[in-house]
Formats: structure tokens, sequence, C-alpha cells
């Protein structure tokens, strides 16, 4: 089932008007439209917005097969599962079948001239960012940080992010933890 599809099926399974989870996200009902019909992919924020407001984990999003103990991953698995996004940058979601985790690592590559990387992001949790190739400036707040391989940030991810390759390609691996809200009420 397509990501869209999953979040429309959920919503629907719990009775609720597209309005409100938009609302929930801080977006439009037309962006949530979009997404729910396949029309666009969402950045990682926006999808763990999406799976905040319905209860879940972008892991369950992304995935329909759970399984627990270990998930290997071979490198060619995850560089060919790269998925792109409209904003500059091509992803992929490591242990997706792994619905019950207190994290989500991911592999990001970003390509400079792509898109508006400038655009910043904030979502609930932690995140960590560890640079595998090429260089980057990464902004958290009001900081800015060259980052090159090795080199990594841990931060609030609810503070405004965003990044700009300075190499022609920057690979880079992030770590987010999303907060349950539904513990915190």
């Amino acid at each position: 089932m397509e990501l869209g599809d999953k979040i429309k099926k959920l919503r629907l399974e719990q009775n609720r008007k597209i309005t409100e989870i938009a609302d929930l996200c801080g977006f439009s009902k037309s962006l949530l439209s979009k997404i729910e019909n396949g029309k666009t992919i969402p950045p990682i924020a926006t999808l763990v917005k999406i799976a905040e407001a319905l209860g879940t984990k972008v892991s369950i999003l992304l995935d329909d097969e759970q399984r627990s103990g270990t998930i290997y991953t071979p490198q060619e698995k995850s560089e060919s599962q790269l998925v792109k996004t409209e904003k500059g940058y091509s992803f992929h979601a490591f242990a997706v079948e792994r619905g019950e985790k207190l994290m989500q690592p991911y592999l990001f590559v970003a390509r400079k001239g792509e898109d508006d990387h400038r655009k910043s992001f904030s979502h609930h949790g932690e995140e960590f960012i560890y640079v595998l190739e090429g260089e980057m400036r990464y902004t958290v707040g009001a900081a800015e940080y060259t980052l090159r391989p090795g080199d990594s940030l841990y931060f609030d991810a609810i503070e405004k992010h965003s990044l700009s390759p300075i190499t022609p390609e920057v690979k880079y691996m992030s770590v987010f933890t999303q907060s349950n809200r539904q513990s915190e009420s």
C-alpha cells in the first residue's frame, strides 16, 4: 500500500476529517489531500507531524510488515530504496519493519542546487545527525554549523533546523526520536 493510501486509511479508520489532521499538523487541507492522493512526497518533518496527529509512528506509515528483533539492511538496499522528495533530498528509513522502536534512523542524500534546502523544519523529539560524505551548513535555531565527514549534531528537533549543501552532494545519517504525545496528556 502506498504512503498516501496508508495515511488516508488510518485517518478514516479513526473516523477523522482531513481538516482535523491538517489543523493538528499546522498545514493546509490541500497539502494533506495531495499527500493522501500520492501527488506529493512529504518531507520527513511533515511525516512526523502526520504520524503524531494520527497517534502512530513514521515507521508504521512507511511499512506494512511489522516485525520485532534484529533488522539487517545491506548497503545495496538502503541506497536502491532512496525516496526522492520534492524538497531536493532523498531519504531511506531504516528498520521500518520494526514498528515499536524508540528511534527512527534515516539515510539522507541532499544535492546542491536541486531545491531550496534552506526551508526550515521543526518536529517533536530529538535528532542526531552524522555526516558520511560531503560537506554542508546546518542551522539549528540561530546557530550555523559547517559539517564535514565524521562531524555530528544532536539537538531538540522542535528548534527550527535546515541544511545547505556546500559540496555537490552530501550524504548523512539522521536518527529521530519521536515523542509519544498521547502519553503526555
